[in-house]
């Protein structure tokens, strides 16, 4: 019975019901959810209790040795630009280019620069204020204005390295991450499209109270230049971005492709935009960069324990041989992609969270691989982008970003379910639809 497909699907049954249920119902925080889930799986298949722990301490330490440091310099990167200001000059740069009647794409494109190294709510926080003004000032639906920037920013977040989601599936799956960020925007970019149409579609018949701000953003005076706020965020792909395709070559460098070879580790190149970033202010007190590099500090630690975790619960059912049950009892082949986006997507609608349901998924689905036709190196990439995909669907009352865009916008219940919730459904079947035309392709 232990070694059956049955009971081990009942085990994954269980260990998933019980993340949803102590993080949805009783609130429970995703790291201790998770813990007792690996406990349950761990226990449910015959290992010893010192076994299990074992396994967790094991999951738990491998994937922070690759994530640690890029999450804690992405979440520093993050604040370093919002407080300089960066985020509001690239703003202000699209909006004057693109006019008033393109008010509405010039936020999403804004949301999906921003969203390149800023985590989507804190980017929508510091936006909000930017996006009422120029609802005002044109006259668009804030509705419409408001879905615009929130997918903008959503899309990239689901995606794109240095986001914890996809950055902590890309090393479970094992995908380059500069394969992933370049070949991630160019999938993004359909899903914002969509998205802004929808907003614009549908938002535009809402006319909803414009409300003062409920949250106070740090006020920094002038901004740096455009080519100062933009830097910090297009270096380190540049480089992470030649780092992926150097890899692809030879082996053997001369001095110079070796010297960038090193600049485009992700961890590297993210130290350079943080780098750059403090360029962006020209005078800096010690007690703010104090509590900025605190912030960070602690904002990275509470994702990295649930990321942790997450490697945790993916030792644990590697453990338990999911794949080879799975493999011998399913035809998974025929899914292929289908699999890890639909999978990806249950998960998100039950318990909110786009970061639990794609580390989840990616535990599950990592052992399936050579089931689903998924174990080469493009097959796990198009793996990690439908994930993102189903990791986008569906955003309602139980995901925290749904909450900010609502509160920072004034935007009634009723109409984030119509405009916003609907929104993440098209996204997200836009991006399953763009890794089906890139299996074809690739």
């Amino acid at each position: 019975m232990a070694n059956s497909l049955s009971y081990i699907l009942i085990l994954l049954i269980a260990g998933i019901t019980l993340i949803v249920l102590l993080t949805t119902k009783y609130k429970l925080p995703a790291f201790f959810a998770l813990f007792l889930a690996c406990l349950l799986v761990g226990l449910g298949i015959g290992l010893p209790l010192g076994g299990v722990i074992s396994v967790i301490k094991d999951g738990f330490g491998s994937i922070l040795k690759s994530l640690g440091l890029i999450i804690v310099l992405g979440t520093t990167l993050g604040l370093l630009l919002e407080y300089t200001g960066s985020t509001t000059v690239m703003a202000s740069f699209l909006l004057k280019k693109l006019g008033a009647r393109h008010t509405p794409l010039a936020m999403s494109i804004t949301g999906f620069i921003v969203g390149l190294p800023i985590f989507c709510d804190s980017g929508y926080i510091v936006l909000s204020g930017l996006n009422r003004s120029m609802a005002k000032r044109t006259g668009i639906s804030i509705t419409t204005m408001s879905v615009s920037l929130a997918t903008g920013l959503y899309a990239i977040h689901c995606l794109v390295p240095p986001h914890p989601g996809s950055s902590a599936a890309a090393v479970t799956i094992g995908v380059d991450f500069g394969k992933l960020i370049l070949t991630g925007i160019v999938v993004a970019i359909p899903a914002m499209i969509v998205g802004n149409l929808w907003a614009r579609y549908a938002g535009g018949k809402n006319i909803d109270p414009i409300i003062e701000d409920t949250i106070t953003v740090n006020q920094t005076g002038e901004g740096p230049s455009l080519i100062k706020a933009c830097l910090p965020v297009f270096v380190p792909i540049i480089l992470i971005g030649l780092r992926s395709f150097l890899t692809t070559g030879t082996n053997t460098y001369p001095g110079w492709a070796l010297f960038l070879f090193s600049l485009g580790d992700p961890v590297m190149a993210l130290l350079i935009g943080v780098l750059l970033a403090f360029n962006c202010k020209r005078a800096w007190q010690k007690s703010d960069l104090n509590k900025i590099l605190q912030e960070a500090t602690e904002k990275a630690g509470g994702i990295l324990v649930i990321i942790g975790m997450g490697g945790a619960f993916g030792a644990i059912l590697t453990a338990a041989k999911i794949g080879e049950h799975f493999s011998q009892s399913l035809a998974l082949g025929s899914m292929g992609i289908f699999f890890p986006f639909l999978l990806t997507s249950v998960l998100k609608t039950a318990q909110g969270s786009s970061t639990v349901a794609i580390i989840t998924a990616a535990s599950i689905v990592l052992p399936l691989l050579p089931a689903l036709g998924l174990n080469t190196e493009t097959g796990r990439l198009l793996c990690v982008l439908a994930m993102g995909g189903g990791s986008m669907m569906i955003s309602h009352a139980n995901d925290a970003y749904f909450w900010v865009i609502a509160k920072f916008s004034g935007l009634e219940m009723k109409t984030m379910l119509k405009v916003y919730s609907t929104a993440t459904i098209l996204m997200g079947l836009t991006t399953l639809t763009m890794v089906y035309i890139l299996s074809k392709l690739l």
